[in-house]
C-alpha cells in the first residue's frame, strides 16, 4: 500500500476496535435486554448478555426513571446523561452516558448502543475542588475582619458575616453608603484607586456602624484579575483598631495632663507664694491692709487646687454615675453663698434665678454639682480677665420644661470668637493660659453627656457667653439609678 492509498479498515477491525474501546459498550433491545457489550463491559458486569440493562447495571428490578435507552428508542437521538453504576463486585462507579440508536434499513431503530464512560477520576477531583471552595469561602466568612468585595461602579457584590454584623446586609449597595452613610463617593477613594493602577493600597478611615456608631479601620486593597490579567474586581479587608486609637488617644491625653498639671501647679505656686510674701510682710511692716490682700490670694490659688485636684480625680476615674433624685435648689444653696462672696470680692453681680415648682429629677448631684460650678467659675474667670468693661455679671437660671430640666449660665465677660468656641469643651483646652487646665469644661460637657443631656454654648468676643444646658428628666435607660443596684 503506497501513501496515496487509504488504510481501509477490515470487518475484523471493527470488533477489535469495540473491543479495546475504554469505556463500558452495550447494546440493548427494546425489551431492554442487553444483547451485546464489549470486554470492559464483561470484566466489571460479567458476562450478562440476555439479562435487563436496569438489573446489570443498577441491580433494580424494574425500568430506571428517566431511561436514556427508553428515550432514544422513543425518538431516535442521543441522549447523554449522567449515572452512578454498581460493578458485580459491589464497586460504584460514576459515569457519563451517551445513546446512539441502531436502525434497519427502513430506519427504524431496532436496538440502542449505550455508551458509558467512567468519571470517578473527575468526581474525586471535583469533590477536592467543592471542598476547597468551601473551605475558602468559610475562610472568607469567618474571618474576623471586615470584607467586602466590589465592582467598578463600588456596588458591593459579597461581604463577609462580620460585615453584616457591624454594618448590614450590603450586597447591591455602594460601599460609600455602608461604610460613610453618604449619597455620594468620598473624594479621596483608595478603591477607585486599586481598580486604575491595579496597586494595594493601605489606609486608615472612620466608619460608621448600622447603629450610628463610630469606629476607626485600617484598611487594605488589592486588586482581583480575570484570565486576561484586567482588574475586575477589587477587595476590601477592613481591620477594627478602634480600641488601639482609644489608647493611644488616652496616653496622649496623660502626657498633656502631666504638662498641663506641672504649668498649673507651677501657676499656683508662684501665687501662693505672692500671698505668702504679702501675708509674711504685712505682719513685719504693721499693715493689716497688705495682709488681708495676700490671705485673698492665698485663698483664692488654694481654692484654684481644690478645683484642679477635683478636676483631675473625676477625668483620672471614669466613674458610674449614682443616679438618684435630685434637687437642683438645694444644690445651688449649698455654694450659693460661696460663690456670691467670691462675685463680690472679684467685682461681678450674681444673680440667681430658680423657676417655681422645679421639683426633682433624675442624675447624680454630686456630678451635677461639679458641672454648674464649672460653668458658673468659667464664667466668673471670664468676668475678671475682661479689662474693657466697667461693670460685670453673671446669671445662673433654672427651670423645668418637659421632658427637660433647663440651666443657663450667662455671663458679660471676655466672650469668645468661633475658633475658641469650637474648642471649648476639647480636652485640655483653655484660653486662661497658665491659669487653666482644659479640665473643666471638658468634664462639664462629659457629666451632660453621661445623663443623655446636651450644651450649647452661644457666644461672641467682648459680649459675654451663654452656656444652656439641658438635661433629661428621666435618667438614661442604660444608666441605673442607685436604689434600683441592689
Amino acid at each position: 500500500m503506497t501513501e496515496a492509498q487509504p488504510m481501509v479498515a477490515k470487518a475484523g477491525d471493527y470488533r477489535r476496535y469495540w473491543e479495546e474501546m475504554p469505556c463500558y459498550l452495550s447494546v440493548h433491545d427494546r425489551q431492554f435486554r442487553i444483547v451485546d457489550g464489549n470486554r470492559r463491559f464483561r470484566a466489571d458486569f460479567g458476562d450478562r448478555i440476555g439479562e435487563h440493562c436496569y438489573r446489570v447495571y443498577k441491580g433494580r428490578d424494574e425500568v430506571c426513571p428517566n431511561c436514556p435507552v427508553e428515550a432514544t428508542f422513543a425518538d431516535g437521538r442521543n441522549h447523554p446523561s449522567e449515572q452512578l453504576l454498581v460493578t458485580r463486585d459491589g464497586r460504584e462507579v460514576p459515569v457519563i452516558v451517551h445513546t446512539t440508536a441502531i436502525t434497519d434499513a427502513a430506519g427504524e431503530v431496532t436496538a440502542v448502543m449505550e455508551m458509558h464512560t467512567d468519571i470517578g477520576e473527575v468526581k474525586r477531583l471535583q469533590g477536592l475542588l467543592q471542598r476547597s471552595q468551601e473551605r475558602l469561602a468559610q475562610l472568607f466568612e469567618e474571618v474576623p475582619c471586615f470584607i467586602t468585595v466590589q465592582g467598578p461602579d463600588r456596588v458591593i457584590l459579597h461581604a463577609n458575616r462580620r460585615f453584616r454584623e457591624t454594618f448590614g446586609d450590603p450586597v447591591g449597595e455602594h460601599c460609600f453608603k455602608m461604610y460613610k452613610h453618604r449619597d455620594e463617593q468620598c473624594l479621596v477613594c483608595p478603591m477607585q484607586q486599586t481598580f486604575d493602577t491595579g496597586e494595594t493600597r493601605e489606609h486608615e478611615e472612620i466608619l460608621f456602624t448600622k447603629a450610628g456608631d463610630k469606629l476607626s479601620a485600617l484598611c487594605t486593597t488589592a486588586p482581583l484579575r480575570n484570565p486576561a490579567g484586567e482588574v475586575e474586581a477589587v477587595i476590601e479587608m477592613g481591620i477594627d483598631i478602634t480600641q488601639i486609637r482609644e489608647l493611644q488617644s488616652q496616653l496622649a491625653s496623660i502626657g498633656l495632663l502631666v504638662g498641663s498639671i506641672s504649668h498649673g501647679i507651677k501657676g499656683l505656686l508662684t501665687g501662693l507664694d505672692g500671698g505668702i510674701y504679702m501675708v509674711n510682710s504685712g505682719f513685719a511692716k504693721g499693715k493689716p491692709e497688705r495682709v488681708e490682700k495676700g490671705w485673698e490670694m492665698v485663698q483664692r490659688n488654694v481654692e484654684r487646687i481644690r478645683s484642679m485636684v477635683l478636676d483631675i480625680l473625676y477625668y483620672a476615674k471614669d466613674r458610674e454615675l449614682a443616679v438618684e433624685a435630685v434637687d437642683l435648689a438645694a444644690i445651688v444653696a449649698e455654694f450659693r453663698e460661696g460663690l456670691e462672696k467670691k462675685a463680690s470680692d472679684a467685682d461681678v453681680g450674681l444673680t440667681v434665678d430658680l423657676g417655681h415648682d422645679l421639683g426633682t429629677f433624675e442624675g447624680d448631684p454630686q456630678a451635677l454639682r461639679a458641672m454648674l460650678l464649672n460653668l458658673l467659675e468659667n464664667s466668673l474667670d471670664a468676668c475678671r480677665m475682661d479689662k474693657d468693661k466697667d461693670g460685670h455679671a453673671i446669671r445662673l437660671a433654672v427651670s423645668r420644661a418637659e421632658p427637660w430640666m433647663r440651666i443657663e449660665v450667662e455671663d458679660n465677660g471676655l466672650g469668645m470668637d468661633r475658633e475658641t468656641r469650637e474648642k471649648i469643651f476639647s480636652l485640655f483646652f483653655s484660653s486662661k493660659g497658665i491659669k487653666g487646665t482644659g479640665l473643666g469644661l471638658f468634664i462639664s460637657n462629659k457629666i451632660v453627656d453621661k445623663h443623655g443631656g446636651d450644651i450649647v454654648v452661644e457666644s461672641e468676643p467682648g459680649r459675654g457667653t451663654r452656656f444652656t444646658v439641658r438635661l433629661p428628666l428621666q435618667a438614661n435607660p442604660s444608666i441605673r439609678p442607685q436604689d434600683r443596684r441592689q
